[in-house]
């Protein structure tokens, strides 16, 4: 899995009325960023762990952190709540050119045994107070996201899966996590009993946190094998280990 993350973002100056805020690739600093690591992994005896950032551009850059408590809703979408359970220090920190900046996260709250405990830090730039030449423009900045998780002794996902045809080009895979640690598939396959694939899709952004359930769908491609009859539904996540469910794909 990534371990750290780089960011290519340039300047760009834009005539519209409100601001835009990007995710991991894409900035305005005239910089490039190095993030390590991208997922934070603490156990439940660590107090602290730290986060660098680097910024490998030519210009100072100023930017401001926070820590949610991550959850998710019924639907699978996610929750973020502001905490004090995880400490960011420090909160607003300016990262020289060619220089690196180490953030410490120090964690608050016992965790409960056989329980991960799930944040999500998120760091945005701070724009620049530079004036635009012409025109009504603002500043696109920089803002990321890192998965924070606290896993005691013990605790793994557990995750069932489901997949069921819901129009004739379209499966809808349903998941769910009985465990106690976040899942997170990275593609989904349906397996013929000869062992072929007949469909095979990747998945971005696919967490599911304990005893949640998320559907994804998967598109068929046109021209391709037909799905139809009994078959091994194949699920891949993030740590490369594959999960296989018996499924019944119908017309």
């Amino acid at each position: 899995m990534p371990t750290d993350l780089k960011v290519r973002p340039w300047r760009c100056w834009q005539s519209v009325a409100g601001a835009a805020l990007l995710g991991f690739s894409l900035a305005s600093s005239g910089a490039t960023f190095s993030v390590s690591p991208v997922r934070i992994y603490m156990q439940s005896r660590d107090r602290a762990t730290a986060v660098t950032v680097e910024n490998e551009g030519d210009t100072e850059v100023v930017m401001q952190g926070e820590v949610f408590q991550w959850t998710q809703k019924a639907d699978g979408t996610d929750e973020l709540t502001p905490t004090d359970d995880v400490i960011l220090a420090p909160p607003i920190l300016k990262v020289a050119p060619k220089s690196r900046q180490v953030l410490r996260l120090a964690n608050l709250k016992p965790v409960p045994p056989g329980e991960q405990l799930t944040y999500r830090m998120i760091v945005r730039e701070v724009p620049e107070a530079a004036q635009p030449k012409e025109g009504v423009q603002v500043q696109v900045s920089l803002a990321f996201s890192l998965p924070i998780f606290i896993t005691p002794p013990g605790a793994k996902q557990r995750l069932l899966c489901e997949a069921k045809r819901a129009t004739p080009d379209l499966l809808v895979a349903t998941c769910e996590n009985q465990g106690d640690a976040y899942a997170q598939p990275v593609n989904f396959a349906v397996r013929a009993a000869s062992g072929s694939v007949l469909l095979s899709q990747d998945v971005s952004g696919g967490y599911i946190l304990p005893k949640m359930r998320r559907r994804f769908e998967l598109k068929q491609p046109a021209n391709g094998p037909a799905l139809n009859g009994a078959a091994k539904f194949a699920v891949t996540q993030d740590d490369g280990s594959v999960q296989l469910f018996d499924v019944a794909v119908s017309d």
